[in-house]
């Protein structure tokens, strides 16, 4: 009988690969400079997985994007651009995802000369804060990216409705659109992305994920809009966008596939709007009201009644108090996440409901709640499933630090 000794030199390259996959990006550069077959090893396809390549474009560099290729990245994020953007295209034309978050020198032009052509593999462009981009390049890129799935554009501020509309005619496999603080956006853009203008653009009717954060021109029309048109919508962002009113949410409360809905700083969202949500055929899981003042106990009284289901309840800032708390509790069975920082009315006494009813919760936020004590703290903590407890501004009295 004889002994083998094993080394770690010894492995397949297979089995190398597998190993490398689960290094961050570094150390996956690192290992290709030990020997020559860790570098054979480090190149495989498998290796590089899902990674985005993170790129200075500075000086020419004719080995970037064939090394790029040969460990078969095609997601690339650039983070400052001093050369042409049709450099990146010319050189990746398998490309599937490109990130040009923040580059803010980037022009039409300068977009205009790298889309010259079909680029069919390419799902994901995120041109966010690039603030120079119009809808000229929105033209550009509805013409030629006709595969996109995800576009960001938020703070994109020149682009207009007439933007909308090329992208309503040239994006139809568009399932996620940011278009946070894009200012001149208005009713008449959104019903373009939502097939209300059949004749001139067919619209993006398989959106799933819709951002209209601070899109300041939108009143209830876009939400009717909305309703009609995007039917496959999930995901709703109306954040801040405080021409939307109770009347709004009608629209909204059945659309059946939405799971998430952001009224965050609505001004004139009261509970009425929360009535009418609660009162339609919506199954959410996700909502947020933080910071509408005109929101109370009510809302929760409805939230229990036909909101029952949600997983995720933010009401930072809402002027709700224990009464409100004991309306809802018994009826939220599957609730894990509760924001009710800043409510101040809340006392120990809510805590206690909370504790008692609310076992599923894994995360609870009191920031700011300047009732609470140490008492009803105790209670929270002992909830059987709670990772995360966010504190921030609570104190505790110079007699419970005694204690």
């Amino acid at each position: 009988m004889f002994e083998m000794e094993t080394h770690i030199s010894c492995l397949f390259p297979e089995i190398l690969a597998i190993i490398f996959s689960y290094l961050d990006v570094k150390d996956k550069g690192r290992v290709a400079q030990v020997c020559a077959a860790w570098k054979d090893a480090s190149y495989h396809k498998s290796v590089w997985r899902g990674v985005e390549a993170k790129l200075h474009l500075r000086r020419a560099n004719p080995s970037l994007f064939p090394s790029l290729q040969t460990r078969g990245i095609k997601k690339v994020q650039i983070l400052s651009l001093r050369r042409s953007l049709s450099y990146v295209i010319q050189g990746m034309p398998h490309i599937e995802s490109l990130n040009l978050c923040g580059c803010f020198n980037l022009t039409d032009n300068g977009l205009g000369h790298a889309f010259v052509q079909d680029i069919p593999s390419l799902r994901v462009l995120n041109l966010s804060l690039c603030k120079q981009i119009t809808d000229s390049s929105l033209g550009r890129i509805a013409q030629y990216l006709k595969n996109l799935e995800v576009l960001e554009l938020g703070g994109c501020s020149n682009i207009t409705n007439t933007g909308l509309l090329l992208i309503a005619w040239g994006l139809h496999r568009l399932k996620s659109l940011n278009l946070r603080s894009c200012r001149h956006v208005s009713d008449v853009g959104i019903g373009h992305l939502s097939g209300m203008t059949r004749s001139a653009a067919e619209g993006c009717l398989s959106l799933e994920k819709l951002t209209l954060q601070d899109c300041q021109k939108l009143t209830d029309l876009s939400l009717k809009h909305v309703s009609k048109g995007l039917n496959k919508l999930k995901v709703l962002n109306l954040s801040f966008c405080g021409g939307i009113s109770d009347a709004g949410m009608i629209h909204l409360s059945h659309m059946t596939h939405l799971c998430s809905l952001n009224l965050r700083s609505c001004d004139n969202i009261s509970d009425t709007g929360i009535m009418h949500l609660a009162m339609g055929s919506l199954r959410l899981s996700g909502l947020d009201v933080s910071f509408c003042d005109k929101i109370g106990d009510q809302s929760l009284a409805y939230i229990a009644q036909g909101l029952y289901q949600l997983k995720s309840l933010s009401l930072c800032s809402c002027h709700i108090s224990d009464d409100g708390i004991n309306r809802m509790v018994r009826q939220m069975h599957e609730l894990k996440t509760l924001n009710i920082g800043q409510c101040v009315r809340i006392t120990d006494k809510g805590l206690e409901l909370i504790a008692d009813h609310l076992t599923q919760l894994t995360g609870i936020d009191l920031y700011g709640c300047t009732k609470i004590t140490k008492r009803g703290l105790e209670r929270i903590t002992q909830l059987p499933c709670l990772k995360v407890l966010n504190l921030g501004l609570w104190q505790m009295t110079e007699s419970e630090r005694v204690r």
